[in-house]
């Protein structure tokens, strides 16, 4: 009986040091994971910080955003976070390199980025990751992630309804040639990327591994195609309006508007009628795009209206397009964060959420992207890890997109490769506070001269947190007098052949966020000007961004008109 009840008492004790040892390992187990978090770096084409709930635009009381906010509130949120070449595919290529445009050679949407050049995900693998990347690709050459499944058509943009997809172990090749291999699924582009993505999420990846995961929406791109779930979002709801869509005020110049107003119709694409060339009401009061996305809408409630009320009525159709493609993906990534929080995995995930640039949804009369000024440079930009930041933390401090790589590094325990151009802001996530010497200036350049139609003049600045600077070349980057010269490529789809008027602009954001007044010509301002002209010299070398050597044009008229 004696030996019996010691054998329990062993068993017993046995119980509790295994007990101990088992929480003793799953405490180091946590804490190993934690040393290299999951990583899902959630990206849409063309959302704004317009139409975010925690950005406090007009937009905001719409709460167009729900759970984007939500998870940004648990985090860190930027405000000053931008885009450094307001293009699709430069913006992608500088964010898988950490490079400026010069530098990885994608300065318009005909660039690509060899896969050997693919410097983030390749530096995630070294560090032990398992890469995935679901959606918009855009950068040509086959993607160096372990797992893909990427839009094909349309040069990568791919179709907002049923998608064809290229996925891992399926012949890359470019989309209608005989070698395309690939899939068409059936829905709307947004819910099924977001499929593919729980499907990997689930089924595919290597759960000893910790993952890197970049999910790319389409949405909310231009054409706006919402899914039909969403056709009475907003139906009933006067959507606020900026004041500068129907008086620009002083923003501007004679590179934006013309001597006396010459240029006003043809450059920069607008919602009004003043855009000769592309307007948004000529794009949806269209036949043909009534009768893909609207066809019950009654043309004649556009027939026959003043000029501000046609601009009025474009303008609601519009935004209601654009904040329901918005809808689609704000519910998509709930159900991501859904999966997460089931499978304990929300916590020990640092995610990401940003847009490849900003847009103009109205601002100065503009739709698109391509300009320096804000609501088109911006990016959202939020991260959330409550290991290491802050619940309902925000920062002032200046990023741009060539950080985004060296920072997702660094939160992997790596650190960026010294051909990388940017900064990582990890001591910013961890702190709330900018380290010493960090970046007080972010540098700009949109490289397309008067293409696509939307005609915005070629141009290059920088900005602080107090002022920003634009000077307008208003030239092609190669030299339009050589007859050999290819600078109408196929992809701009460029109207004109002329140059453009050169100009400077400078705006006070202190006093004018809006940039509604140039006051480049204010004599209280020329020690702060010449001040900025020095910062942003000595930025465009140190970032490899001068024209000297390669566009010897496009330096002369720097020179010319330097110190104008």
């Amino acid at each position: 009986m004696k030996s019996i009840i010691i054998n329990k008492k062993n068993i017993f004790f046995s119980f509790i040091i295994l007990t101990i040892f088992s929480c003793t390992s799953k405490k180091e187990e946590t804490k190993t994971t934690s040393k290299q978090p999951n990583i899902i770096y959630i990206m849409s084409d063309d959302h704004t910080t317009q139409a975010f709930g925690i950005y406090g635009s007009r937009l905001s009381s719409l709460n167009p955003t729900p759970t984007l906010d939500a998870v940004a509130k648990e985090g860190m949120i930027f405000n000053n976070c931008f885009v450094t070449n307001s293009i699709c595919t430069p913006s992608r290529a500088t964010i898988i390199t950490g490079q400026y445009s010069q530098t990885n050679g994608v300065i318009d949407l005909e660039g690509s980025i060899k896969t050997e050049h693919q410097y983030l995900p390749i530096e995630m693998k070294k560090l032990g990751y398992q890469t995935a990347l679901v959606g918009k690709w855009h950068l040509e050459y086959q993607p160096n992630f372990d797992y893909y499944n990427i839009f094909t058509e349309h040069h990568q943009q791919g179709s907002y309804f049923d998608p064809n997809l290229t996925e891992t172990g399926m012949k890359y090749a470019k989309y209608g040639t005989p070698e395309y291999e690939g899939k068409k699924y059936e829905g709307h582009s947004s819910d099924v990327i977001t499929d593919i993505t729980l499907d990997w999420l689930k089924n595919k990846r290597d759960k000893n591994k910790p993952f890197f995961l970049m999910h790319q929406f389409k949405a909310p791109h231009d054409d706006f195609e919402y899914a039909p779930r969403y056709k009475d979002y907003l139906k009933d709801v006067e959507i606020p309006e900026p004041s500068s869509l129907y008086d620009n005020e002083n923003n501007g110049s004679i590179a934006t508007r013309g001597k006396n107003n010459s240029l006003i119709n043809e450059i920069g694409s607008s919602v009004s009628k003043r855009n000769s060339i592309r307007n948004m009401g000529m794009r949806i009061w269209s036949d043909e795009y009534i009768k893909r996305n609207n066809p019950d809408f009654d043309i004649t409630q556009v027939e026959g209206l003043s000029d501000k009320a046609y601009t009025h009525k474009t303008y609601q159709e519009y935004l209601k397009r654009y904040l329901r493609c918005v809808k689609g993906i704000d519910d998509n990534v709930a159900k991501l964060i859904a999966y997460l929080k089931k499978e304990n995995l929300y916590d020990n995930t640092i995610i990401v959420y940003t847009g490849d640039q900003g847009f103009m949804l109205g601002e100065h009369d503009y739709i698109d992207k391509r300009w320096m000024y804000d609501e088109s440079m911006r990016m959202p930009f939020f991260v959330r890890y409550p290991e290491t930041i802050k619940k309902g933390s925000y920062t002032d401090a200046i990023i741009n997109n060539t950080d985004f790589a060296p920072t997702l590094i660094d939160l992997a325990g790596g650190k960026a490769p010294a051909k990388m151009q940017g900064n990582s802001f990890k001591h910013i996530l961890e702190t709330g506070k900018e380290p010493e010497n960090w970046q007080q200036a972010t540098y700009y350049r949109y490289w397309m001269h008067m293409a696509h139609k939307h005609a915005n003049p070629a141009h290059f600045g920088i900005r602080t947190k107090e002022y920003k600077l634009i000077f307008f070349y208003g030239k092609y980057w190669v030299d339009t007098k050589d007859p050999n010269a290819k600078w109408n490529k196929n992809s701009w789809g460029n109207k004109f052949t002329m140059d453009t008027p050169v100009a400077w602009e400078f705006y006070d954001l202190t006093k004018d966020p809006k940039e509604m007044n140039n006051i480049y010509n204010n004599p209280e301002y020329k020690e702060t000007i010449a001040n900025l002209k020095t910062q942003l010299k000595a930025k465009r070398k140190e970032i490899n961004e001068e024209d000297g050597a390669k566009y010897p044009h496009i330096q002369k008229v720097i020179d010319e008109h330097w110190d104008d």
